[in-house]
Parts: structure tokens; C-alpha cells; sequence
């Protein structure tokens, strides 16, 4: 089934359309982006229980932006009538546009050309199996339940199962003079933490979901429950690993997490306006092993961060980032593109409709090889299969990356032995890291259970991913 249209989108566009064409006596280029969005997330463990909306991915609001032939202006509100419009049109000229003559000394104003308006016509929808929201909250907290309690019941030494979840229901409706689009998407996503204890030690182990649909969901969360309990029983086990520098292999997870952060974050061009991003200085050039081909776009993948448009407008892409081991491109929002006179890459994304776009990552990830998991295993002859990503940052303007790993399995003479370290921490110089990546799988799998921030802040859904990877990497 498809994600339906929003009937407020559908009650309030003529009034939307009514302020364009105001806007549009005044102003060459108009837009407005009008959001109906509704998130909620859900919680079980053994003492809590809890439902609550998410606010910043909850509301119905619009964002107006102008163009008065050298810059641009954007105007955000959440209430629209016909007598209010005058009101906004008065604000944007009046109030808003006027910005830009009392600039501070020593801050320059940037001339921009209009941006591009090729007529486009559309309505589109993703796909789901069962809408979290018709199922209701009873039934997802039966779900959850259900999974806390097996994995509570799967060994003595398990203290606690939490089961969560949450969905973002989203339409959004793009107008300017040539353009008329409307996207619906429905994503969800949810995570298992088993926290288990042999005395005094204490571990736990997570594994995340998602999928670009619905609450289909839960029944593979349930499915994966004993594997993760069994990974918590395990870690109680684990050892602290001798630092040095490893032939290792790195599951999807662990690839995805890398790509995210080693160049991910570094080739948002936004950075490259405010020379913060060292890739900016090495488009052209070799920074990856021959073996890796990277994407980043909404189009690319169908996973959490897929959509048909960007908040700006730009339709969805699949752009090339690096192309066996040569960085070919960044990816950017539409006003970064026009300030380094490159084509906008439908990566301008908002927190919510009230936030400024910025570049942001979508489904990020490297292509598939054409070897066999233990094919890699039986190459090495010591050194660790890394799972379970835990946190990562990097720093785009020196290519360092510093990442946490839960668990780096122990592979001597080609054999996995049974033998788990952790906590790890993976650390390098990017270039150096995936320059040593000599094997990848022929499987590529992708994951968007977590948010993204941009500088701790302006959180957007995104998902990462790949094959398994083996590389050298430092661990400590």
C-alpha cells in the first residue's frame, strides 16, 4: 500500500497557491514548502512502559522563500488564511527582505543567481505493510512487550530487555511559478538493548532496525531477539583488546558507520563554502581504494532517509561521491551549489519546516565486491570481525575519525575463535583507512535506526551502510 495524501494539505493548498501568485507580483522567484508530519515512539522494559509524541518531527507549518533578484529570504509560519495572507506578504517585504541592508561591518553580501524552475508535476507516495498509526498504540506495545519479555526469559543473567520504537508519518507539498509536488513517506524504525550481569560486570548489546515502511517491523526485531541476548551473554566474556594496528573486517554496520563519518560529514559542501571540509582540495584525486565506490541520495537507497524531493525543492538523487577510490563530487544543498557554481544534489534537508536547510547525508553507503564473508575470514591470519557500532566523529578539516565499536571478534589462521573483545575504539586518517581496504562482500545492507546531527544539532533522518570491508585499521 502507499502512504495516503494529507487532507490538510490538500484543504489548505489553494490558500498556498493564492500567496504565491501574490508573492510572485512582487518577486521573480517564490516557493513555499507546507509540512503535515506526525512522529511517535514507544518504550518497553522491564519497570518502564512509555508513548509519547515527538515533537520536532510532530507539526504543520510552511517556509515562503523569495528572491529579489540578488538574494534570498525565507519566511516560516504554521497559520494560513485568507485574511492572513496580505499580513505575510507585508512581513516579506516589509520585514524580511530589509534584512540584508543593516549587515554588520565586515560581513560581505553575496549576489545569487535565481535558482532553476523546470516545470515538474507530481505526486508520489512510499510504500508499507501495516500503517503504525491504524495499528494503534495497543497493538505496538503488545509488540514491544512481547520482545522484552523473550528477551528478559532468554538466560538468569539477563537483567533487562528494552524494546523501542518510532515512526514518522510525513507530506510535504513543494510550489513555485513551474513546480507543483506533493511526497507522502512513512518510515520506522526501533532497537533491542540486553543488558545482562555475571556479578559485578555488567554488559549490554544493541542491535538497531528500520525500514522505509511500517510496522512490518516488529516481526523481524522479535525474530533477532535470541542473537542479541546470546551477544550480551557473550560480551560478559570479553577482554580489553592490546592496541595496535589490525587486518580487520568490518560487518555493514561497521561500514556504514565509517562511510558516515570519514566521508560523509567531509564532503557536505556547505563545509566547503566555510573551508572546513579538507575534501574540498582532493576532488579528482585518489583518497580511497580502487575498490570503493561510495553513493549518497535519497534516491539511491530505499531506506529511512528516502524521499521523492528535497526541502528546497531539488528532486531526489543518487550522487556518486567517490568512484573506485577517486572522489568525484560532494554533495549539496541548493544555495551551497549556487555560491561554488556547482548543480544543487537534492541534499537541502530541514529538521522541521521552521529550520534552515542545510547539506545534510541521506542513504549513504559503499557498493558491493564480489567476495565471500568467509572467504575474508580465511585471509587473515590475526586479527577481528568489528560489530555493533556505538558512536562515532569525525573532523573534516584534518580527515581524523575516531569511532566506538562494541565488539571485535578474535580471527586467527582463518578461523574465527570464539573470542570477543571490548570496548573498542577505531581511530585513523581517512585517506590511510580506506586506502587499505583490499576485499569487500557482495552483500550490501543498510541501516537508519539513528539520527544525524550537524554540529549537535539540526537532527534529520539518515541510513548507512555497505558490504563487509576488511582494511587495516588502528584499534585500542
Amino acid at each position: 500500500m502507499k502512504v495516503k495524501s494529507s487532507e490538510y494539505l490538500k484543504e489548505i493548498k489553494p490558500l498556498l497557491v493564492h500567496l504565491r501568485d501574490r508573492l510572485l507580483e512582487e518577486f521573480p522567484y517564490v516557493s513555499i514548502l507546507a509540512t503535515d508530519s506526525v512522529g511517535k515512539q514507544y518504550s518497553v522494559s522491564k519497570d518502564v512502559t512509555s508513548i509519547s509524541m515527538i515533537s520536532w518531527l510532530t507539526g504543520q507549518g510552511f517556509v515562503v522563500k523569495v528572491y529579489d533578484g540578488a538574494s534570498y529570504g525565507e519566511y516560516s509560519f504554521n497559520e494560513i488564511s485568507d485574511n492572513g495572507i496580505d499580513k505575510i506578504v507585508s512581513k516579506i517585504k516589509e520585514e524580511l527582505l530589509p534584512l540584508s541592508q543593516g549587515l554588520p561591518d565586515g560581513v560581505k553580501k553575496s549576489v545569487y543567481s535565481m535558482l532553476e524552475d523546470t516545470p515538474t508535476v507530481f505526486a508520489d507516495s512510499t510504500e508499507y505493510e501495516i500503517d503504525p498509526q491504524e495499528y494503534g498504540d495497543e497493538a505496538i506495545l503488545r509488540e514491544l512487550t512481547q520482545t522484552s519479555e523473550a528477551g528478559r526469559a532468554y538466560s538468569d543473567k539477563v537483567l533487562d530487555c528494552q524494546a523501542f520504537a518510532q515512526y514518522q508519518k510525513y507530506s510535504k507539498l513543494f510550489l513555485s511559478r513551474n513546480r507543483d509536488m506533493e511526497q507522502n513517506v512513512l518510515w520506522t524504525d526501533g532497537g533491542i538493548v540486553v543488558v545482562a550481569a555475571r556479578g559485578e560486570e555488567i554488559k549490554n548489546s544493541y542491535h538497531g532496525f528500520s525500514n522505509l515502511g511500517g510496522a512490518e517491523l516488529f516481526a523481524k526485531m522479535h525474530d533477532k531477539i535470541g542473537d542479541i541476548a546470546k551477544t550480551a551473554l557473550e560480551l560478559l566474556e570479553s577482554e580489553p583488546i592490546t592496541p595496535g594496528e589490525y587486518d580487520c573486517i568490518c560487518n555493514p554496520e561497521v561500514t556504514g558507520m565509517i562511510v558516515h563519518e570519514a566521508f560523509g560529514h567531509g564532503v557536505e559542501m556547505d563545509m566547503f563554502v566555510k573551508k572546513r571540509a579538507l575534501a574540498e582540495q582532493f576532488i579528482g584525486k585518489q583518497v580511497a581504494s580502487e575498490l570503493v565506490t561510495m553513493h549518497d541520495g535519497a534516491s539511491a537507497a530505499k531506506e529511512v532517509a528516502s524521499y521523492f524531493f528535497d526541502d528546497e525543492g531539488v528532486l531526489a538523487k543518487d550522487t556518486i561521491v567517490i568512484d573506485k577510490g577517486i572522489l568525484k563530487a560532494g554533495i549539496s544543498d541548493a544555495q551551497s551549489a549556487m555560491h561554488l557554481g556547482t548543480e544543487p544534489t537534492g541534499n537541502g534537508r530541514r529538521e522541521k519546516y521552521s529550520n534552515k536547510a542545510y547539506t545534510r547525508m541521506t542513504n549513504t553507503f559503499f557498493e558491493a565486491g564480489t567476495d565471500k564473508v568467509e572467504d575474508m575470514i580465511a585471509s587473515i591470519s590475526y586479527g577481528f570481525l568489528l560489530e555493533q557500532p556505538a558512536s562515532g566523529m569525525e573532523d573534516p578539516k584534518n580527515w581524523g575519525i575516531q569511532c566506538m565499536v562494541s565488539i571485535a571478534r578474535e580471527i586467527k589462521d582463518g578461523k574465527l575463535t570464539g573470542k570477543i573483545y571490548s570496548p573498542i575504539v577505531l581511530t585513523g586518517f581517512v585517506p590511510d583507512l580506506l586506502k587499505s581496504i583490499s576485499m569487500m562482500s557482495d552483500e550490501v545492507r543498510l541501516l537508519g535506526s539513528g539520527m544525524c546531527g550537524k554540529g549537535y544539532k539540526e537532527w534529520v533522518k539518515v541510513s548507512d551502510g555497505g558490504p563487509f570491508m576488511k582494511a587495516r585499521i588502528r584499534l585500542g
